[in-house]
């Protein structure tokens, strides 16, 4: 593959964020209609001999599309452009994640503080409809086996919490994320000794939101924090271990997508 070919170039070693530039190039490329959704990308070495950088800048940008759920990597087999998850990259890239891993964690600390300052608020101001509707979603976070009926009721719940909570502006906060706290829980859900953990941390703080007790249910949305971003971080592991072995198995020619 040659950059006149990608518009893929090499990157001036100057700059100070090269993952930033990285990404975007990468962004830039895939969806430029060069390429077609479930069509295989280039290696990671012939990414990084086209870009003539380091395969280790490469992977942490790789990484970060991982995380927007624009790519797909099949262990043993390659990583190819995803089908139809390109609709959630505008949130993605208001937010500003294009720019490497390091902005990715400070999101997801972000979200996790957002999350329990939310879930003291709507333990305070709750009213009946709220918690019957957190009631509804965790019973079927309990009851079903679709991993995307799961998902859904999942990020229902987070966002009954942010309605309950009574603060709009924490509400379009919640809103921004939306798109990527759904690529997030979908690539959790992936594995199914998920589900269990995550039923159970949702009914902590559901049980502390009726109760009234906002000190609990921050505690009980602490807690899920932590579990959740472990669990993600857990999977963000074993796909970039993925992404390593794809790379040192590719062939060193490219065909031009």
């Amino acid at each position: 593959m040659r950059p006149m070919e990608t518009g893929l170039r090499p990157v001036d070693r100057t700059r100070e964020t090269m993952t930033s530039e990285i990404t975007r190039q990468l962004l830039d490329y895939l969806l430029s209609g060069r390429m077609k959704p479930g069509e295989r990308i280039p290696s990671e070495r012939n990414l990084s001999e086209t870009l003539g950088v380091g395969r280790s800048i490469v992977r942490e940008a790789l990484k970060s599309l991982m995380v927007l759920g624009l790519i797909d990597v099949r262990q043993g087999d390659g990583t190819y452009l995803k089908r139809s998850e390109s609709e959630l990259l505008p949130q993605a890239i208001e937010w500003g994640l294009l720019l490497g891993a390091k902005r990715i964690t400070d999101l997801i600390e972000a979200r996790h503080h957002l999350e329990v300052l939310l879930a003291g608020l709507a333990a305070e101001r709750r009213d009946e409809a709220n918690v019957k509707e957190m009631r509804r979603l965790v019973a079927t976070m309990k009851r079903t086996k679709d991993p995307a009926e799961f998902v859904a009721a999942d990020i229902g719940f987070h966002f009954e919490v942010a309605t309950a909570a009574g603060n709009q502006s924490l509400l379009q906060i919640m809103k921004s994320v939306r798109s990527l706290l759904q690529v997030w829980i979908t690539r959790v859900m992936q594995s199914p000794a998920s589900s269990r953990p995550t039923y159970a941390e949702h009914s902590a703080v559901l049980e502390a939101i009726e109760r009234r007790d906002a000190d609990a249910a921050r505690a009980a949305m602490e807690a899920h924090m932590v579990g959740a971003t472990r669990r993600l971080e857990s999977t963000l592991k074993e796909h970039g271990a993925s992404v390593d072995a794809e790379a040192d198995a590719a062939p060193s020619s490219l065909t031009p997508a």
